[in-house]
């Protein structure tokens, strides 16, 4: 039996959260993608692991549209063997991925997983300078039958459905310009094609070794992959857990490290999607359903505030001019040490946004 405790601090450990300094090349949540949604994105959450993006070490990252369409960091050192862990698993792979298209797609005789090499194709011949979003969607309608298109009503235009765009990109050998609004893509210099994974990238692994211990399901939910195709790849030396009452599945390399977890003292400002929210056991994460509605809710995502391997509230930004307020909601009584950690990382958050002045307003009802 592993109680929950254990497991968050198991992978405050494994994703680094507890270290100072670190490097791309030493940073393990590259290996399955950091996300960049959000002002506070995929830079901030490597830059709680230790890694500034300052210019030298930008040059070595690539942001591509991979799980879930999301776009997401990755080392460009590792571009091809990446390309080739998140390619749907098989046809009805591809079908689950895309979501509504795989409809149209399916009723004119059209594969989902040769749609997606179609559009990569045409993206392929479309995009030869970076190239905006919007106009690679435009040129694409106008290259593509109808199966591959929809009315868009909040455009009143025609475009590709968005998954199969996003999807293929890879496919197509392209990355997103960083920082860019709407999104630039241009061609990822000497990319050839996928390459095998092994097990470093294999998103089933990586999730296990980041977010486990772990079930099928939860990391089929993670990819948007049917729990069938994840079965199929689950592997073979794992151990069996049981978290509270639970079974699931840890990578065997990795039971003493679940085993030995130690306390950590650490206090950081997770943004929205970082990936130690983006387990799919919630109720590990935050047990009670009140507080996990606050972090999750339908639309406009907190960020948490993460003490001591636990998440203990969230927090908001709000900006104006050159200043930055952080509305924190605590959970639970906080510490004076606590307290002062989270005005340190709100500070460290300004400083990394650029911004000459931070106020933390601790809301004294959770106090």
């Amino acid at each position: 039996m592993i109680d929950r405790r254990q497991v968050m601090q198991f992978r405050v450990g494994a994703q680094q959260l507890d270290r100072i300094e670190g490097t791309p090349a030493d940073t393990a949540v590259l290996d399955l993608g950091v996300q960049d949604t959000g002002p506070d994105g995929g830079r901030w959450a490597l830059a709680l692991r230790g890694v500034e993006v300052t210019a030298p070490v930008a040059d070595d990252l690539i942001l591509l549209w991979t799980v879930r369409g999301a776009p997401h960091l990755y080392r460009r050192a590792d571009v091809a063997e990446v390309a080739g862990a998140v390619a749907p698993y098989s046809d009805a792979d591809a079908g689950k991925r895309i979501y509504d298209a795989a409809r149209p797609l399916k009723a004119a005789g059209i594969g989902n997983l040769a749609a997606l090499d179609e559009v990569a194709a045409r993206m392929r011949a479309v995009v030869t300078t970076p190239t905006v979003k919007g106009d690679v969607s435009g040129r694409l309608a106008e290259l593509l039958p109808e199966p591959y298109q929809r009315f868009c009503r909040p455009c009143a235009a025609t475009h590709l459905y968005e998954m199969p765009f996003r999807l293929a990109a890879v496919r197509a050998g392209l990355e997103l310009r960083p920082g860019t609004s709407p999104p630039v893509l241009h061609r990822i210099p000497g990319f050839t094609r996928p390459a095998p994974p092994g097990d470093r990238f294999d998103l089933v692994r990586a999730y296990l070794r980041l977010l486990g211990p772990a079930t099928p399901k939860q990391v089929a939910d993670y990819l948007d992959a049917p729990v069938r195709e994840v079965r199929a790849r689950w592997p073979q030396d794992v151990v069996e857990v049981r978290v509270d009452g639970e079974a699931r599945s840890l990578l065997a390399a990795d039971e003493p490290a679940l085993a030995g977890a130690a306390d950590t003292t650490a206090v950081r400002l997770l943004a929205p999607f970082d990936l130690f929210l983006q387990a799919r056991d919630r109720s590990t994460l935050v047990p009670d359903a009140a507080h996990a509605k606050q972090l999750w809710p339908v639309l406009g995502r907190p960020g948490a505030v993460l003490a001591g391997g636990e998440i203990v509230g969230t927090w908001r930004p709000r900006k104006a001019g050159r200043a930055l307020t952080l509305a924190v909601q605590p959970w639970r009584k906080l510490s004076a040490a606590v307290h002062d950690d989270i005005v340190a990382q709100a500070q460290r958050l300004a400083a990394h946004r650029g911004l000459a002045r931070v106020d933390v307003d601790v809301d004294p009802g959770g106090v």
